[in-house]
C-alpha cells in the first residue's frame, strides 16, 4: 500500500513471495541485517516504541492485525509511514514466533558507538560482557529502561541486539535505551575509565557487600556482567574498581544474569533517584 493510505481489502494482501516481503523476510539473518543496516521489530509493544522513535521504514501487517490493530496502524499510516497489507501466510513468513502477531515493522538499526554513549557522560551503565543469549539480552535491555539506567554496552563477542528473539524479550525497550557494541572488551573497559567512569564486577567473592555500596553509587558508573555459562573472566573482573557481593539469604546457590543485573541495577537506581 502506498503512504497515507490503509488497505484491509485481503485481495490487496502482497504474498510471500512478493520481492519486498522476500527482502523483509531475509532480515532474520544477520549478515543481511549489517549488509542493509535494517532489522524487524515484531509484535504490538515494539512497533509502537519503534514508531514513536521514528525508525519504522515500512510496516507489514496481516489481515487479523488490521482488525486487532487498526488503531495503531493508522497511526503510522497518519504519520506518513508505508504500511503494506500482506497475506496471512506472508505474516507468518515475516514473524518468527510460533503464533506470528501479523505486525512486524522494518527498522533502521539502533546501535551506535560506545564513544556517543560515553559524550553523554552517563551515570549508569549496564556492560555484559560476551553476553550470548539473545532472550538475557533483551531482557537486560527491559531492565536498564525501567530502572533508569542510561545505556548498554554490549561487550566482547557478544549477541546481535537487533536479533528477534533479543527485540521480542526488550518488549520495546530496545528503541528506548542507546545501545552500543564494541567487540574489544581491554578497549572498552579503557575507555570507561578514561571516561571517569568507575567499573563494577559482580563477583560472588565481591570485597564490597550491594547492601554497603550506596556510596559508590552516587557518582557514576558501569557494571560488568558476565557471559551466562562462564560469568566474567578473571582478567576482566580484576580490572574493575570494585567487586560486588550480592547477598544471597536462602539457599539458592547463584543468580541468573538478568537477574542479579535487575537487582544490581535496581539498587543503583535507588539512590540515583533518591
Amino acid at each position: 500500500m502506498t503512504k497515507g493510505h490503509l488497505s484491509e481489502r485481503p485481495a490487496d494482501a502482497l504474498s510471500e513471495r512478493n520481492p519486498r516481503v522476500v527482502s523483509a523476510v531475509k532480515l532474520h539473518r544477520a549478515p543481511q541485517r549489517r549488509k542493509t543496516g535494517l532489522f524487524l521489530a515484531e509484535g504490538a509493544n515494539s512497533v509502537t516504541a519503534a514508531l514513536q522513535t521514528g525508525r519504522v521504514r515500512e510496516l507489514f501487517y496481516s489481515p487479523t492485525a488490521a482488525e486487532r490493530d487498526h488503531a495503531l496502524i493508522a497511526g503510522a499510516v497518519a504519520d506518513g509511514v508505508r504500511a503494506t497489507l500482506v497475506s496471512e501466510r506472508a505474516a507468518e513468513h515475516l514473524g518468527e514466533t510460533v503464533t506470528a502477531p501479523g505486525l512486524v515493522a522494518v527498522c533502521d538499526l539502533v546501535d551506535i558507538g560506545l564513544d556517543e554513549v560515553l559524550a553523554a557522560e552517563p551515570r549508569m551503565l549496564a556492560v555484559p560482557v560476551e553476553i550470548a543469549e539473545p532472550g538475557n539480552a533483551g531482557t537486560l535491555i527491559r531492565v536498564v529502561d525501567s530502572v533508569g539506567a542510561d545505556a548498554v554496552v554490549l561487550a566482547g563477542d557478544a549477541v546481535d541486539p537487533h536479533n528477534g528473539k533479543c527485540v521480542r524479550a526488550s518488549a520495546g525497550s530496545l528503541f528506548h535505551v542507546p545501545i552500543a557494541r564494541h567487540r574489544d572488551v581491554a578497549e572498552t573497559l579503557d575507555a570507561l575509565t578514561a571516561a571517569g567512569i568507575t567499573i563494577l564486577a559482580t563477583a560472588a567473592d565481591g570485597e564490597v557487600d550491594l547492601d554497603d555500596a550506596d556510596e559508590l553509587f552516587t557518582g557514576r558508573v558501569a557494571w560488568l556482567f558476565g557471559n551466562e555459562a562462564h560469568g566474567l573472566a578473571p582478567a576482566v573482573t580484576a580490572r574493575a574498581d570494585h567487586r560486588i557481593r550480592i547477598p544471597i539469604r536462602g539457599r539458592a546457590e547463584s543468580l541468573n544474569l538478568a537477574t542479579a543485573a535487575a537487582i544490581c541495577l535496581y539498587a543503583n537506581s535507588r539512590v540515583r533517584y533518591r
